[in-house]
Parts: structure tokens; sequence; C-alpha cells
């Protein structure tokens, strides 16, 4: 009977087969300890010589690192250790012996060469324990979405123009059409399907061409953008800290042992919870300052800025309202303060900076038109957003999150390369 590693103490006493890839060996006397796993835990198979076939021995003799193999044996408690098993080995199955010069072993590595090996290095426990926690918030944000009236629209990863300008974008020949640009954001087509199903969201991936080598940035990544008809910037703000907080629980839970993995203190996750905190960009700004910033009115936060910022706080903080003119075009204006944009930026606390991006989006034809133009840009391209406009336009505000800087905040990663099975950065297409 082939089993799971994870399923081992439900079958103590039984012959059962577990099929993986060992990833460490020891050998005492006449014993050999085979060490596998298999993507849902591991084991330890104990090969006693004198109790098996000669060519069973000989097979656990030469078994190597990384060797993938079938181990037959029964399952029996550890003698000391509380809910651990092992498989004491009968018959073994090798489908591929590796050669005894597995890249990866156990000394350091610098980053450089890990991520050249990338396809072996995702092998290793907190490699995988990474990409558990990143599986679970993909399914944490469906389950929380599909429960609030969400449901998910596939946007193009092609697209005719850009969300937020194009000197950052990869942009290619389409054909007969002129230049096309590989998406940041899949937010523009979001709004347009809010008129038919009211409340929808994307996830998928998005690129961006910026130069830059920073532990938060990469070429590529993914993300989920969500729409909102008829909710407007307060609420829009709720749903935020209801998904940050029901990510979270969903990881506490399911995530325990991936965590300890990573040696991941996960007190300052489980004390999170709403309301988060709010504070205006003029109060953030005047408060880094304090803080020894350099910061000037006017300008985007930078990481240093947000890292600063992030580091003082136990819960994530909103930074609101920011100077409309360095906010996109389709952003509301505050009511109360014209030159204000009705936006948000969630940053995550212990120096992980900005997950979430987020406003109330424009919902006037004229206003929204008058903008296009003073931004010097082809109504032509717009033309369909406009149409949004024009027919049955609705209050309506959305966010984004970006995947990977969930990730590397939740399993407390230093470098977001980590949080994605294979990063694309400035420097590295390979593998």
């Amino acid at each position: 009977m082939n089993i799971f590693i994870k399923d081992a103490g439900k079958h103590v006493g039984a012959e059962v087969t577990v099929r993986g890839w060992m990833f460490n060996k020891r050998s005492s006397g006449k014993i050999h300890f085979l060490e596998m796993r298999d993507g849902t835990g591991t084991i330890q198979g104990i090969v006693f010589v004198p109790n098996v076939l000669a060519e069973v021995a000989e097979k656990a003799a030469k078994l190597t690192i990384e060797s993938s193999a079938a181990l037959t044996g029964v399952i029996s408690k550890h003698p000391k250790l509380i809910d651990t098993y092992e498989l004491q080995v009968k018959d073994i199955h090798i489908y591929n012996l590796a050669p005894d010069d597995y890249p990866i072993a156990k000394k350091e590595h610098g980053p450089d060469f890990l991520l050249e090996h990338r396809h072996l290095w995702l092998r290793s426990a907190k490699q995988a324990a990474v990409q558990r926690v990143r599986n679970t918030i993909i399914n944490a944000t469906y389950e929380y979405l599909n429960q609030n009236g969400f449901i998910k629209i596939d946007s193009p990863i092609l697209t005719p123009l850009a969300c937020e300008g194009t000197t950052e974008l990869f942009e290619i020949k389409y054909f007969e059409e002129g230049k096309a640009y590989l998406t940041q954001s899949g937010q523009l087509y979001l709004e347009a399907a809010i008129a038919s199903v009211g409340r929808c969201f994307d996830f998928g991936p998005v690129f961006r061409a910026e130069k830059s080598k920073t532990r938060r940035h990469l070429t590529e990544f993914w993300m989920m953008d969500a729409e909102a008809a008829f909710v407007e910037y307060d609420e829009n703000l709720k749903i935020q800290e209801e998904l940050i907080c029901y990510i979270i629980t969903a990881c506490l839970k399911a995530n325990e042992a991936d965590f300890k993995i990573l040696e991941r203190n996960t007190e300052p996750l489980a004390k999170i919870t709403p309301p988060f905190y709010r504070k205006t960009y003029a109060e953030v700004v005047k408060e880094l300052r304090e803080m020894g910033s350099d910061i000037t009115e006017e300008i985007d936060l930078g990481g240093d800025d947000e890292t600063k910022l992030s580091e003082k706080y136990d819960k994530p903080i909103f930074v609101e309202k920011y100077p409309a003119k360095i906010k996109a075009l389709y952003m509301k204006r505050d009511p109360a303060d014209k030159s204000r944009a009705l936006c948000a930026d969630l940053i995550a606390p212990e120096g992980y900076g900005e997950i979430i991006g987020s406003s109330q989006r424009e919902d006037d034809y004229e206003t929204l038109l008058k903008r296009i133009q003073e931004h010097k840009l082809p109504e032509d391209a717009f033309k369909w957003y406009l149409d949004l406009r024009k027919y049955g336009s609705v209050p309506h505000s959305g966010f984004g999150y970006g995947l990977e800087r969930l990730v590397t905040w939740i399993c407390g990663l230093h470098h977001v390369r980590e949080s994605i099975p294979f990063p694309r950065t400035l420097n590295r297409i390979y593998p």
C-alpha cells in the first residue's frame, strides 16, 4: 500500500510503501538510516542488515543523496520523539540513483550559487516550507474573496496601454497592431467587469521593467487585484484589513511546522488584528523627518522610509491620501482636499514595507477625460476605459497585493527572491 509520509501515524504496525527522495543518510555498523521526503513530510527508514535480503542491504548501502526510491516496510512509533514515526524497511526499489556529487552540499553557499542552482535549491526544507506558506496565502485569498462576493475574472497579460504609465513596462511589437505591453496590473479590466459581476478579482503574473536591485523587487511577480462596485474608500480599507487577517490566521493554522523550519517568530503575526493604523501621507512625512529621513513633500515613500516606518509599529499601517500629482490618474480626489487622492498604501510591520496599494476610482467621465488629456495620453487607447464612466458608472474601489511581498513578510524572509519558485530579476533569467 502506497502512502504519503504525512499519514504515517495512521498506519502504525502496517506494511506500507513510501516514495520520495533521499535527503540524508547515515550508516552505523549493520544499520542504515535512510531519511526520505516526499513533499508531504519526512521519515527515517531503518535498514537492519541482518533482517533483510542481501540485495536490499546492497541497495541501502549504495543509495546517495537525492536518489529517488520507494521504501517498503512496517511503520513504528519513534521510541523517544512524540508524533514521530519510522519505517522498518524490508524492501527498496530505486527509481534513480543520483551521482554522488549533489551540488548543494551541507555547507554555506552564496546567493548567486544558490540562484544558479534554484532548480535544486527548491528541494531544501526551508525553500519547500516557503512554497507551502505561499500556497496557503493563495488559497486563503480565494476563500476570503469568494466568501465576500468576489468572483475570479481573468485579465489579459498583453495590453495596449499601461495602467500607470509606460516607462517601466516591457514593450513588444504586436503583429500589425503596433506596440503592446506586458501587463503591470489587471485593474483596468476588472473595472470593466464589475458592471457585469459586481465584485471580482484576478490573480496572475505581472511584469515591471524597473531597473531596481533592491531586496523587495522582482521583474516578474504575481499580483492579486480586486475591484468592487458600490464600495467606497473606507469600506475598501476594511476589506483589506479583513483579508490580511484571514490570510494570517490561515497560515498560523496550516503552516505551524513550516514556520518552525523557517525559524519564524510567529508572535508578531498572532498579534495582528483590525483595525490597522491609519496615518495620512502628511503625518508620515513629518514623522519620518523626525526619525532622520530626508524625505520631502510630494515624493513617494522610498524603501528605506517604508522600513523605518514599519519597524516602529506592531501592526500594518495604511498611509493614506498622498498628493494626487504623484499618484495614478484614475484615483478619485479627496472631497475635503482636492490636492489629495483617496488612496492608501498598506505597509507591513517588522520592516517589510508596502504590501498593498489601493484607492477609490474616479467614476466621473468628464473628470477622467480631463486627466487623460492633462497627462497627454492617447484618448483612443483609453476610449473603452472612458466608456465605463459613460454607461452606468457607479462609485467603486479596488486594491492589489503583491504575493511575493506577502510571502516574504509572513515567512520572515530577508529577500523577496526566495518567495517565488523561479525569481526573475534585473540580472537573472536562469534557470
